[in-house]
Parts: structure tokens; sequence; C-alpha cells
């Protein structure tokens, strides 16, 4: 049997069902030709496979039990075997699972097939290694009689029963009761007298298993205590008296196997005498299964060693196999596979993908590490210091002529393998320590250029992707001049793309060029067509294809000599300057989120305490009495005192209008409480309230945490209105209470403007305008200092004055809390002009009694992406950077327009194009200073600059 891996013991296709189990192993036993016993026994207590199956495929099948010592003990245990004698029934129990279930189990749950029955159910359950037992590695047991004993060390897991290591006899001590010697006698030790031993040395069937050894003679002369010999260990006497019996092993009974019970087998074992007879005629040829074959059974080289060395032989078919394996593990284990491990594996990549020109053109690309200086012919790459003519040797190459929309079978192979190598390259590019490998490698510059300079072809987009990509990741390694190749193929390819990603990538990789060097990357040579399409992309609508624009203009404007290219080409109108400084000012706020913080104008005033207790009205005070004590003074309190914990009332003022309002309403059934009790309840009703007692040369008793109400309120919660109608010739208002605004207005219309209604409930209007009229009198409104009709002295329609009254009154409509927010009464806003108001009769008298919430502005903020530390990142942040540079760099660059220093003769030029460029934007910038956190210091920078620029 072939070994096998790790395997979960649990996981398989057993049934889980228990007569579904047992079907489907009495048809596996009979299948394999085995007896299959249902009805085993141990210590006389019958064995459920089934469980036994499910206890030691939990416990991890039978090789992991066998393994750990003692462990067929504890499955014993679930099976409650008993406490003594544990080694042989653990054996025993072993035993069943082995002659019964152990093939199942390789079977159905590793889902192998099993050893024969010749050395697994054949033989002793001694051992384990079942999944690797081939007839080859397992030697049966010489001596079964231990087995049969039940004593088995790996099914026991007990140290005791093992096979005793040969080692010399000892001398037994004297008085011993050993066995008898069956062998030669030892010599007895010096200066004791030697006894022999009449007896005959051949043990008989009925002399006792601790019969006496030949015993030497001591002397015993001047002993000075008792000697009993049956508590002496050595002696006979001892030894007869702790014996126990070795305990009775259950005897394990074995079917005798006969063609009648078990025709399968015989019918193998005639199977093989034929085949053993075939293979010696000739007839057939020997099977070797099972056996280990010449040059097999080694593992040989790993995946890794085995994909490189295939990759640098050679030979087609070892290189596909190479390349399938490298395209996986540069996939799922690009975090671990390092180039430097594998010296000559980037090598053989670049070799690979550099055969995609032979497919395009007449050449075979070759790499030569020899001296600077030697001759070389066309296809020779310089692989110590990059190939300087390559562009030119590329344009002198001859071009095959093939159809497009046709491919041969072999052309397809190749160029799949070649885009193989070429994306194992990109994958292991993007790791760090990669990257700065292959930024060490000459033709991989060379490779590069080749493929961006391929001609136009379907097949070719994926592997110009892949250089893409590649170049992306090598460039920040590299310092490219304005005549290298490389250089000269990235702006070319982006000058003439199509693809946005393509174009995305060729961008990051000409952005990114020298990045992690310390010489600049100046750009130099960038046609103004490019730079023209690069304005134009500003524009759209795709902010990753403008963020890599931007980072390009970054890289471009902090070099003077580029902005004098910018400036140069203004005028002629071939480059969109001042569009794009347009641009860079709406990309300062792209994405910006308006919020708005609240600043305090006028802080809150509280409502006034009122002067006075408010006097309850008849209809509250009947709902009041309806109560008796302590509920009646609680329903008191909370409809003329509400909890405020700055202010406090004296106890006596308190007691003493409990006492004004029910001392003449109370009886003697619904008696007032007294003043301690009354007190106490006003704590009661009132959590935050509590009795105090201020200390001085005369102690108040006051009440903290409460303040007289300025309208009572009923038991249900709702707030009464005052009447506020006060004639000009009276110290104080009407001041009478009313729950609903009806009651107040017909108030109002019968006692302070004479109306009456008639029998028919209609109001007298006519009679009353009429004896108005004659006696020369005009009705007008006294509500609160109403200055309604002061400017027309009245008005002689009393229906006229009642409907005015109305706008006076509460409004309980569905719309009184939007109402209430626009009919406040108005108040200065400022805080200075508010401060003199604040604690001043001048309050406006809605104020104080309702009290005024504090008054706030709000400020608009539009604050763009930041990163964890509240930096400004993305399009603001780079748009910001390109102004900042143009900024820096224009004087600079028209030094470098006319060689004459700034501050001579050509300053008003300078200022001119600052005034011209950067001068339009300034609004917008200011906006930005004040309105965007994130950016505000960058732009401070830069309206300064722009400022004193424009100043001269």
């Amino acid at each position: 049997m072939a070994p096998g891996g790790p395997v979960d013991d649990r996981v398989g296709g057993v049934p889980t069902d228990y007569d579904e189990f047992f079907a489907d192993l009495k048809a596996f036993a009979a299948e394999r030709g085995t007896n299959l016993d249902t009805s085993a026994r141990v210590n006389g207590k019958h064995i459920d496979l089934y469980k036994l199956f499910e206890v030691v495929q939990q416990r991890g099948g039978y090789d992991t039990v066998s393994s750990e010592k003692l462990a067929w003990r504890k499955v014993g245990q679930e099976f409650n075997l008993g406490q003594s004698n544990t080694a042989a029934y653990a054996f025993a129990l072993k035993t069943v699972y082995y002659k019964n279930l152990a093939a199942y189990a390789i079977k159905r749950i590793h889902h192998q097939e099993p050893p024969s029955r010749d050395i697994l159910e054949n033989v002793s359950a001694k051992g384990g290694d079942l999944l690797t037992r081939t007839i080859e590695n397992f030697k049966p047991p010489q001596n079964r009689e231990n087995a049969a004993n039940g004593y088995d060390s790996e099914g026991s897991g007990d140290e005791e029963h093992k096979t005793p290591k040969e080692e010399k006899s000892e001398v037994d001590d004297p008085g011993s009761g050993g066995r008898v010697t069956r062998g030669l006698r030892q010599a007895p030790p010096q200066r004791q007298l030697f006894q022999p031993d009449i007896s005959s040395s051949r043990q008989s069937r009925h002399t006792p298993n601790n019969a006496q050894s030949p015993q030497p003679l001591i002397a015993t002369s001047n002993v000075g205590y008792t000697y009993s010999p049956s508590s002496n260990p050595n002696s006979n006497s001892f030894s007869i008296a702790n014996y126990e019996p070795r305990p009775q092993v259950p005897l394990t009974l074995r079917p005798v196997l006969t063609p009648g019970n078990n025709p399968s087998l015989f019918k193998e074992r005639v199977k093989k005498i034929r085949e053993a007879h075939a293979i010696k005629l000739g007839k057939i040829s020997p099977s070797y299964r099972g056996m280990m074959l010449p040059g097999t059974g080694f593992d040989g080289p790993n995946i890794y060693v085995r994909t490189l060395l295939a990759l640098r032989s050679g030979v087609p078919e070892e290189q596909d196999y190479a390349l399938h394996h490298l395209v996986k593990i540069s996939h799922e284990r690009g975090d671990k596979y390092k180039f430097e491990a594998f010296p000559g594996l980037a090598e053989g990549l670049i070799e690979k993908a550099l055969q995609v020109s032979s497919l395009f053109y007449d050449v075979e690309w070759k790499i030569s590490y020899a001296d600077e200086g030697a001759a070389r012919e066309t296809n020779i790459l310089d692989g110590m210091s990059g190939t300087v003519d390559l562009l030119d040797r590329i344009g002198g190459l001859r071009q095959i002529q093939f159809a497009d929309d046709i491919e041969t079978e072999e052309f397809s192979h190749k160029l799949s393998k070649i885009n193989e190598a070429g994306l194992v390259i990109r994958n292991m590019s993007m790791l760090e320590d990669n990257a700065k490998y292959l930024s060490e490698q000459y033709p991989l510059r060379d490779f590069l250029t080749i493929a961006l300079n391929l001609p136009r072809n379907v097949g070719l987009i994926e592997l110009k992707h892949y250089a893409l990509d590649i170049a992306e990741q090598m460039t920040k390694y590299w310092s490219l001049s304005s005549t290298d190749p490389l250089y000269l193929s990235l702006l070319g390819y982006l000058h003439n793309c199509l693809d946005r990603g393509a174009a995305l990538t060729t961008l990051r990789a000409i952005s990114r060029i020298s990045m992690n060097l310390e010489n600049s990357n100046r750009l130099d040579g960038v046609p103004v067509s490019a730079i023209r399409l690069l304005c134009e992309w500003t524009l759209l609508d795709d902010e990753e294809l403008v963020a890599a624009c931007l980072d390009f203009f970054y890289q471009f404007t902090a070099v003077p000599e580029n902005v004098a290219f910018f400036l140069a080409h203004v005028d002629d109108g071939s480059l969109p300057l001042h569009p794009l400084i347009t641009q860079l000012g709406r990309l300062l706020l792209h994405n910006s989120q308006e919020t708005f913080i609240k600043r305090l104008v006028s802080p809150a005033l509280p409502a006034k305490s009122a002067t006075e207790i408010p006097t309850i009205p008849v209809d509250l005070l009947e709902q009041v009495m309806k109560y008796s004590e302590p509920e009646r003074s609680s329903h008191w309190l909370r409809a003329c005192f509400e909890e405020d914990s700055e202010s406090d009332i004296t106890q006596i003022a308190l007691w003493q209008a409990y006492q004004a309002r029910f001392t003449r309403i109370s009886s003697p059934q619904n008696a007032l409480l007294a003043a301690a009790e009354f007190i106490k309840n006003v704590s009661t009703t009132f959590p935050t309230a509590n009795a105090q007692v201020i200390s001085g040369p005369s102690p108040r008793f006051i009440i903290k945490g409460i303040r007289p109400r300025h309208l009572p309120m009923d038991t249900k919660g709702r707030v009464y209105s005052s009447c506020r109608w006060m004639v000009p010739e009276a110290d104080k208002a009407c001041g009478e209470f009313y729950l609903k605004p009806g009651e107040m207005w017909e108030h109002v219309m019968t006692s302070h403007l004479g109306l009456s209604k008639n029998e028919d409930g209609r109001w007298n209007l006519l009679e009353v305008k009429t004896a108005a009229a004659l006696n020369g009198e005009r009705f007008d409104c006294y509500w609160a200092g109403c200055q309604h009709y002061s400017t027309s002295d009245g008005s002689s329609d009393p229906y006229e004055v009642g409907m005015h009254i109305k706008t006076h009154l509460p409004d309980i409509s569905a719309l009184a809390a939007h109402r209430a927010k626009y009919n406040k009464p108005g108040i200065p806003e400022r805080s200075d002009a508010f401060k003199s108001l604040a604690n001043s009769e001048e309050l406006p008298e809605y104020y104080q009694l309702h009290g005024r919430p504090a008054v706030y502005d709000s400020f608009p903020w539009h604050n763009t992406a930041v990163d964890e530390r509240h930096d400004a990142v993305g399009l603001p942040l780079t748009s910001v950077l390109v102004l900042k540079n143009l900024a820096r760099n224009i004087p600079k660059a028209m030094v470098a327009l006319t060689g004459v220093p700034i501050g001579l003769d050509k300053a008003n030029q300078e200022q001119g194009w600052m005034e011209q460029l950067l001068g339009p934007v300034l609004p917008r910038l200011r906006f930005v200073l004040a309105h965007n956190r994130p950016l505000a210091s960058y732009v401070f920078d830069l309206v300064a600059a722009i400022e004193n620029g424009i100043a001269g």
C-alpha cells in the first residue's frame, strides 16, 4: 500500500445512520472476504462496533490511538470494561477494532486501498502504521504467545509487559524466593558456606512457582534479636503469604477459515497461485505494485529549483513546464519568492521574454556580458550597461509580413509562453526586494524598450501592459536621461496611447523616474503635443487619470527650465496654460465636504422668576380639592411651582401660601398637613428640591430648587394663560387665568369691551356700537400695551377690535410651533447690545416669561480629504503644489528666457506673467484659505508668493 499524507480521520464517506453503517460494513466485509464479528465481547460485555468506530475516529484514528501511550485504555473506559487487568482488556478491544473496522476505516475515511488480509486481519493487532503498511516493510511478530495472552505493549501502553532487554543475571540474595534455576548454578559469594541443592533441578508440575533456590548457610551466632521468618521479605513464608495468582486472560477465539465460510479468500489464493505459475512460465509479466522500483521513492529537488533548472535548460517542453508553474508561484507566493534566492531565474525570464521580437522581426536577441568596447552585432544586447543605440537597431529591423487575423498554432503557443514570462516578471516585481534586484538588470531595460516599440498587434496588448507595469515599479530606481531609449519609448507610447489603463501606467512610470535616488527627475525633452494632451486630460471627470496628470505636472514644473518651456509656448497658443491654471484652482475644492461651525453670538437667558405665587383659577382648584392630603398639596405645588436648581423660596412663605389657599375650604376629614410634613412633601414632589438653612445673624430656612410659576399648570400638564388687559389708569393687568383661548376671548369681550350675548347666543354688537357712537366713545386694545390703534385713536366697531384681540391669544393649532418660531418679539442679536438688556426691564416681556435661547451664527467650511494625520491629500494637494511650483519658478523661468536677472529692466515682464497667469485665481485662493483647513498653510504660502510677485 502506498504511503498517504495526513488525512483527517473524522471526514469521509461513512454513513451516519446506525443501520446504514452496519449495512455498509457488512457489504465491505463480504467484498473483502473477511468474517465480520458483530457480537464481539470483551470481559463479558458486548462491544458496539458503531460506537467503537466513532470513539476511535474522534481520537484521530487507529494509527493515532496506537501511537499514544495508554490511549487504548482510555478508549476502553468508554465501554466500562472494568478497572482490573486494563492492559488485557485494552488489547482485546484493540483487536476487535483491528479485525473488524481497521480496513473499513482505511477505505471509507482515507479513500485508500487497505493492506491485504495477510498483513492485516490474519496477523496480530500489535503495532500501528496501517496507512503505510506494505508487504515489503511489514514484519509479522515472531512470537504470538504474548498476543494470545493479551499482553501487547503497544495496545495497552504498559511498559511492564514489553520484551525485556538481555541483561547479565544477578545472584539471588540469600533467602530470596525466586524461580527454580533452570541453567547452571551461580558461584556462591565468598565467605559463605555453600549448601548444595539435593532436589532435582528439573521442575515438576507440582513444584510451586516460588520454590526455594539453593541457599547458602549464614552464620547466625551472636544474634541479639528474635528472628521471625514470616517478617523477612526474602523468606519463603513471606512470599507464600503475599502470593496473588495471575489474573485470567480472556480467550480470543478466531474462526477457522474454510472454503465454505469464506470462498472469496480461497478464490484469491487460487488466483495468486495461478498468477505465480503463469509468471514462472513467462506467460504474463510480474506486477510491481507496492514495490519501490529503481529510481523511484526519492523526492528530488523542490518545485522552485525544478522550475529554475527547467527554465535554464533551453528545452521547450521543460520551459513550458517551468513557466506554467512560475505563473502560479508568482501569483500565490509572490510575497516570499525572491530572485536573489534563485540565481539565474531573472536572466532566464528576460531571455524568454526577449524572444517576442523573433515573432515579428527577423532577429533573435542575445545578451552579451563582455567588456565595453567589444564589437557587437545588431542582435547583441549589452548586458553590462544597457544598449544605448537600441532604438536605432529596432528601427533597422525587417518586419515579418503575416496576416493579423490568422495565427498558426506554433505562433500562438510561443506568444502565450512569452506572455507568461512577462507576467512572472510583472508579478515578482511587485515585491520591493525583487524590484531592487531587477533594477540592476540592464537587459530588463532593453526588454521594456523592445516591448514598447513592438508593432501594433492585438496579441501584443497583454505583453505591453505587463511591460508598463514593470516599468512603473522599476523607474523609481533608474535615472533616465532625455536620450535614454526607455525614456523616449515611454514618451512616445504616451503620445500615441489610446488606452486609458496604459496611459495611467505610462504617466506613473514617467513621474516616478529616479524617485528613490538623490538626483531629481528633470523630465527633459517632453514634446509639446504630449503636454497639451495632458492639459486636456485634466479637464476630464476621471479622478484617477487627473491625479496621474497632476503628478506629472508637479514633477515637470519643479524645474525652472520646464516652466520657461511653458511660458515660451503660451504666446503662440500651443500650450493652454491659462485653462490649466484655472482648472487647478477649481480642483482645490475637489470633493470638498461643506460643514457648518456654530459660533455663539448671544448667550441664552433663563426666564425671570415670578415675583409672587400665582393664584390658581377656580376650575383648577376644584380639580385639586378632589384629592386628599398629601396628594392635594402635591398637585397644588406642581400647579404653582417649577424646578429650578438656581432658585429658592423661604419655607415660611411657602407654608403661608399653602395655608392661605386651603384653610377656609379644608374640612376635618381632609385637614391641612402639619408644617414639618408639608416641607417634607415638597422634597417628595420635586426630587431636586431640598430644605436648607442659610446660617448668619438671622438664619433663613429655605427650599432650594424650586421657584414660582408665571402661569399655573393643571393636573394634566397644560399651562393656563393670563389676561394681559391693562387700562392706562390701572397699576397692573387683569390677571385672570383661562385654559382655553375661547374662554379668554369671551372674558375680554364681556369684562373689558362691555359686550354681552342675546338670548339667541349672538353678541349685541349693534347696540353697543350705536351706544358708543351716541356717547362719542371708541374701542381700543389695551392688551399688554398694544399700540395697534395708537395712530387712529381706537375704533368705532367693537367687532373689529374683537377680531384684533384674537391675535394676542395663545395659538393651540397644529401650526403653533411653526408660528411661534417666527412670531417672537425682536431683540438685538449682537452680544454687546444684548448685554445691556440681559438684566434690565427693557427686555421684552415675552422673553421675561419664557426665557431666550442662545443665538448662534454658522460659518461654512469646505474641507477636502485628509489622511490619518489630518494632512491634505488627493487632487487638492497636488493642485496647490503645482501652483506653488509655478509661482516660485516663474521669476527663474524669466531669467532662463531672457538672461537678465529679476530686478532690472525685465522685472515688469515677470510681474506681468504673474498677474496674467496667477492673478485670476487669487479670489479663489483667498476663499480656500478662509474655508479649507487642510490646505490653509499651503494656500497661505501660495498667496504670499503671488502677491509678492505681482507687487514686484
